[in-house]
This record gives structure tokens, C-alpha cells and sequence, in this order.
């Protein structure tokens, strides 16, 4: 039963995805805390990042997908059909696995969403925003004297850094990440992870990774996906040292995966 007292930034029941046929998420309900970090673990091909891409309507765009459910973003069904998507995709950004800056000027990438968005009224807010939202994502130190350089020229860290940016440029409720630290090094990695529990306390994230050691880093829940099915949603403590669930224990112990 949901408690009337918990602030939920998004709320999901009774979700089923199928591609065709065949079935990738089996009956999942999960509510994510205003301004917390939620991890979705578990092995390759268990419906982790489908059921993300649902909280954003990104299977929108694959044709045999079909999903079944009910999704609320401050109390709105993000699935109705008088849902503007491009409007759900402001307020739900996203950041992939593989950094994606667009093969323009670092200025440009951020400045690309406020202004077709009409965030900034004048050239000068649009500076600001700029340099905040660089600021904010670790990055505007590094690269403030560069800004008019192509964004392809950074690294694998920097160029992630950016595309964080990107999403947060648009002042979204929510910050969906498909495995943002896949793609890099230690180094690079503990930046972002720095940044993520930075950014929590303005927006609210939900991670899919595969990696465990991260998942208890940085985030406040953990749900662990095996074949399609939520086998387990708690407190990251919990999920970690005591696990309610068989399956959980033995995916976390290395016995499954």
C-alpha cells in the first residue's frame, strides 16, 4: 500500500512490456522517492533498461514494443494520450550508456534544449544557463576557456559530464541513466558517481547498472530484476546485507548473474 506521507516524483503498477511474443517485464510496480537515487540491478537480458526506457516513452519508438500499465509523474499518467511526449521527455531526461554529445560546440550542447524549449528569453540568460548548468555537472572549470570547441574533442569522462548537462539544461524532475559508467574508466567513473549523489538533492534519479559495487555506492533503493520480474525492491542497506529474497542473495553473492 503506498504511504499518503511519501512525496513520489513517479509512480508505476502492474507494468507488462512485450516485444512481439515474448515477454520482458512481467507484472513490475515500483515508486521512486522524490530526490532519491534508485538502482535497477541484475544480470544482462532481465528487463533492467526496457522497463526504464517505459518511464520516458522511449519505446515509443520500437514498433513490436507494447507496453502495458500504469505510470504517474506528479500525478500525471504519462501514457494518456493527451501526454505531449516531448513535453514527458523535459521532464524525464535521460543519459545512455555510450556518451552521445552532439557533434557541436560544448556551448552548443547545453544551449541546444533551453533554446528550442524557450527557457532563455535573451542571449545572456542563455550564458547563464550555460555556464550553471556546467557548474553543475562538474564540468565548466574544465572546459570554460573551450566552450567554442567541438564536444567530440573531450573525453570518454568529460564527454558523459556534458551529456549530463544536456539532460539537467531543461530543468527536468527526473534523470533516467542506462548504465552511464560503462563506458569509462575508474577515474572518470568516480566523477559521475560524485555527481549523482550531487544531483540528488535537485532532481530525482533512477540508474540501471551492472555493476553492484555502484548500486550500493551511490543509491538510496535498489531493485533487482531477474527474467522480466522485480524479485526484490528495498533500501540499498537492506538489499545488500540482507536480503529477503533467495534469488536476491544469491544474485549478490555471486552465485547467478
Amino acid at each position: 500500500m503506498v504511504k499518503e506521507n511519501i512525496n513520489y516524483a513517479l509512480t508505476t503498477s502492474d507494468v507488462y512490456v512485450h516485444y512481439a511474443n515474448k515477454m520482458a517485464i512481467n507484472n513490475v510496480s515500483v515508486n521512486f522517492i522524490k530526490n532519491e537515487v534508485t538502482a535497477l540491478i541484475g544480470p544482462s537480458g532481465c528487463g533492467k533498461s526496457t522497463f526504464l526506457r517505459c518511464l520516458n516513452r522511449m519505446n515509443d519508438v520500437i514498433d513490436i514494443c507494447r507496453v502495458q500499465g500504469n505510470f504517474y509523474l506528479n500525478g500525471q499518467d504519462i501514457y494518456s494520450s493527451n501526454t505531449q511526449v516531448e513535453t514527458l521527455r523535459k521532464q524525464v531526461g535521460m543519459v545512455f550508456q555510450k556518451p552521445n554529445p552532439f557533434p557541436k560546440t560544448i556551448y552548443e550542447n547545453v544551449a541546444y534544449g533551453p533554446k528550442i524549449h524557450g527557457i532563455a528569453a535573451t542571449q545572456s540568460e542563455l550564458d547563464d544557463i550555460v555556464k550553471d548548468t556546467l557548474n553543475k555537472a562538474g564540468l565548466y572549470a574544465e572546459v570554460k576557456d573551450r566552450l567554442n570547441d567541438i564536444a567530440t574533442g573531450l573525453s570518454g569522462g568529460q564527454q558523459q559530464r556534458l551529456c549530463i548537462a544536456r539532460a539537467i539544461a531543461i530543468k527536468p524532475d527526473i534523470i533516467l541513466m542506462d548504465e552511464p559508467c560503462s563506458a569509462l574508466d575508474p577515474i572518470a567513473t568516480a566523477k559521475i558517481e560524485e555527481l549523482i549523489n550531487e544531483l540528488k538533492e535537485k532532481y530525482t534519479i533512477v540508474i540501471v547498472t551492472h555493476s553492484m559495487q555502484q548500486a550500493a555506492r551511490i543509491s538510496d533503493k535498489t531493485a533487482y530484476f531477474h527474467m522480466g520480474e522485480l524479485i526484490e525492491f528495498g533500501e540499498t542497506a537492506s538489499i545488500f546485507t540482507n536480503p529477503q529474497e533467495t534469488m536476491t542473495e544469491a544474485y549478490i553473492s555471486g552465485k547467478i548473474g
